[in-house]
């Protein structure tokens, strides 16, 4: 794959520091399946189990892992280990795709003592390269013995591709009094537009959360964060979120994603989740600045998130910000395009906090100087109120550059 030799401008200053998660352990290695002198396979093991939560991509042409994740999850059963490799999809592979996921799930859980589907599989990289499974199975007595707490940065740099930086996210919060610690990490660069998850992403919780509970928190949550979220709007094939329970930490009976006692979680369930959607956009393939598109006076907020991806995902609106030209047309036209009502008349455009259309047309003597500096900054700000409704909608995207073409000109070579 195409090596990307800088770090993303827009990366966090440093990877968090995570506490122990109690029911947890991680173990990486080095397959050289694609990628020479790094880790690019994870397994993640939990000895008592944990429940789990997931949503999947919608595309039509998902990943053989994509089906077992979802097969696995309606058995409700908990889960013992979470297998996940960088470089090779294993999508569009066919019986053959299938085969051999099957037999590194059969030779994990026959190491670690499970059934089969208590192993949850993920697989990132090309497309329609059937998996080497043996250069799998050959590293899974080795992860099976070196599994350990705490390596939560060496896995989270074990499943990128053409990432630029490890993702990753840690909160303490309570439910009804009793502390509990949230943790996740996520990859994804490219390939990024929402439809149930747009990416790898994986949330750990030493809470004692059933699964109906954790799944509706987990659905809840995709909406506002990891759908709200676009790169190029292209879906892949094998986007996956997954958030695992341990239930070492007892916090009473939930039976209700309403009960109170809950708030606090949810509150920062989605703000992790946030956080780590946010991680994947600003290190989109090239960018240079990370945008955010709020989207006020539309019929619903269905239609608000219509708009807001309309204008988040035009071509001509993003590589304007790359140019740092604050050509207002564009958001105009990309409004326009999306099929939503809106009311020509009562637009209004802010870029940057200030104000430059209103009534159907521009401000007179509005100061284009300072859009203009605001697009030179790194975090750029859109707002549009269409002058119809109470719908409303952010979604984050970044810019789009001259990198973007360079990475996936020779994504393969």
């Amino acid at each position: 794959m195409a090596k990307i030799e800088q770090i993303s401008p827009l990366a966090p200053d440093v990877f968090p520091d995570f506490p122990e998660i109690d029911g947890v352990l991680l173990a990486t290695a080095a397959t050289e399946m694609k990628y020479q002198g790094r880790d690019d396979l994870l397994c993640v093991a939990f000895p008592n189990g944990a429940t789990v939560a997931g949503v999947l991509t919608r595309s039509r042409t998902s990943s053989a892992p994509v089906g077992l994740c979802r097969s696995n999850l309606a058995t409700g059963k908990k889960a013992r280990a979470l297998l996940v490799n960088a470089g090779n999809a294993n999508a569009f592979t066919g019986k053959a795709g299938d085969a051999a996921m099957t037999s590194t799930v059969n030779m994990l859980a026959e190491e670690i003592g499970c059934e089969i589907d208590q192993v949850y599989v993920s697989s990132t990289g090309v497309i329609g390269e059937v998996l080497d499974d043996q250069k799998i199975n050959s590293h899974i007595e080795s992860l099976t013995q070196n599994l350990a707490s705490g390596k939560w940065f060496a896995a989270a740099k074990a499943i990128l591709t053409t990432d630029t930086f490890a993702k990753g996210a840690v909160r303490t919060t309570t439910i009804g009094g009793m502390p509990v610690t949230l943790g996740g990490f996520a990859k994804g660069s490219g390939m990024i537009a929402p439809d149930m998850a747009t990416m790898l992403a994986y949330i750990f919780t030493d809470a004692d959360l059933p699964q109906g509970i954790l799944q509706a928190i987990l659905t809840e949550t995709a909406d506002k964060s990891f759908n709200s979220i676009t790169v190029d709007s292209d879906t892949s094939t094998s986007d996956t979120v997954l958030a695992f329970a341990t239930g070492t930490t007892d916090i009473g009976e939930i039976t209700n994603i309403n009960d109170p006692a809950l708030a606090e979680f949810r509150a920062a369930f989605l703000d992790l989740s946030q956080d780590l959607a946010h991680q994947i956009v600003r290190d989109g393939e090239g960018a240079s600045k990370f945008i955010t598109v709020t989207v006020t006076g539309a019929e619903d907020n269905r239609s608000a998130k219509i708009i807001a991806f309309s204008i988040a995902n035009s071509p001509l609106v993003k590589t304007a910000i790359a140019g740092e030209d604050a050509n207002w047309g564009r958001i105009v036209m990309a409004v326009g395009k999306a099929g939503e009502a809106a009311d020509r008349d009562r637009i209004e455009i802010v870029i940057g906090g200030q104000k430059v259309t209103e009534q159907g047309m521009a401000i007179s003597g509005y100061d284009e100087d300072a859009c203009t500096a605001h697009l030179k900054g790194q975090d750029i700000n859109l707002a549009v109120d269409v002058g119809v409704g109470s719908g409303v909608a952010t979604v984050w995207t970044c810019d789009l550059t001259h990198g973007y073409i360079d990475i996936n000109a020779d994504y393969r070579s």
